[in-house]
């Protein structure tokens, strides 16, 4: 009894995270059932932005962090602690749009650059309108939305523009924080839905998950292949499967990806892990919930539209997590 009281006190364990809001609906899920099967174990995330997580997990202020942009090699060098990309689950950034009366719009990578470039401001625009045969779409101000916090969905959607429009590339270009030239911010995926669900004329971009538990109507963007698509699991598994060779650090872009099925703007999504040598009971915990996400988790992700990893990658990321001290 005295040695099984002992155990639990030595397993029982208060994590703390933050990070993306992208992964937030099922990462929320995840520690939540973890905890619960398993007394003792609390999972406090914090869903404040990838760049948030960044910043605090290389600080050493949480005990993980999350981000669905790969860290750079200057940041994963600046960091007081050695850190480690988990891939979680994938997922689709989508453009979400309030154009009353309207209930479908079509949106190629070129006219979402110029819009948030701030060079199609209209709703019947005629390039918008070129995509969109036999929509009535009204002589409408374009109101544009965008995060205001540094943000992996605007990195995801960021990137995705860049690699479409070579004046997003060499303008604002990617990242979690760039120079907006037009709009208004919202903070979260969760700020961006609420706006764009408040403004007639709304544009703005979200996780998958976000529109569709806010019920916003989200567009069909045509991909590299010149596929007009919906965001779904399928088309995100697409773009995933399109990778050749995944990096031993798993720190890759699948935006923009080649295929017929392959939706455009699709990513991983990361924990980003630091190396517990001085609390081992700490990283025991933490490496025990990385596998129970890989091997139970990833059965959860569909239900809320997530993609869950490939088999192949899962398998090899369960190795890097066995090999976690």
């Amino acid at each position: 009894m005295l040695l099984m009281l002992a155990l639990s006190t030595a397993q029982a364990q208060k994590l703390t995270g933050a990070g993306a809001t992208f992964p937030y609906p099922i990462y929320s899920k995840w520690f939540s059932e973890y905890s619960a099967a398993h007394p003792g174990v609390e999972i406090n995330y914090q869903s404040i932005g990838s760049g948030g997580g960044i910043r605090q997990v290389t600080a050493g202020l949480v005990d993980f962090g999350a981000s669905d942009m790969p860290m750079t090699d200057d940041a994963l060098a600046a960091s007081k602690v050695k850190l480690v990309h988990i891939p979680t689950v994938l997922g689709a950034v989508v453009p979400i749009f309030n154009v009353p009366g309207v209930g479908d719009i079509k949106f190629s990578g070129d006219v979402l650059a110029d819009i948030y470039l701030g060079k199609i401001s209209m709703w019947n625009d005629g390039r918008i309108a070129k995509d969109n045969p036999g929509v009535k779409l009204p002589n409408q101000k374009i109101i544009v939305v965008h995060r205001s916090d540094g943000s992996g969905t605007s990195f995801i959607w960021t990137d995705y523009l860049s690699k479409v429009s070579k004046e997003w590339e060499n303008g604002p270009g990617k990242g979690t924080s760039p120079s907006w030239p037009v709009g208004v911010g919202g903070k979260g995926n969760e700020g961006v839905a609420g706006l764009v669900r408040q403004l007639p004329g709304a544009v703005g971009y979200v996780e998958l998950i976000y529109a569709l538990q806010n019920k916003i109507s989200y567009g069909e963007v045509k991909n590299q292949s010149g596929a007009w698509l919906r965001a779904s699991i399928e088309g995100v598994t697409a773009a995933a499967a399109s990778i050749k060779v995944l990096p031993a650090d798993y720190r890759i872009s699948i935006t923009n990806a080649p295929g017929k099925d392959a939706y455009p703007i699709s990513s991983f999504t990361y924990l980003l892990i630091p190396v517990h040598a001085n609390d081992a009971a700490k990283g025991r915990v933490i490496k025990d919930l990385l596998s129970w996400i890989v091997n139970s988790g990833e059965n959860e992700v569909s239900a809320l539209s997530y993609a869950p990893l490939p088999k192949s990658v899962a398998q090899k990321v369960l190795k890097t997590v066995y090999s976690l001290q």
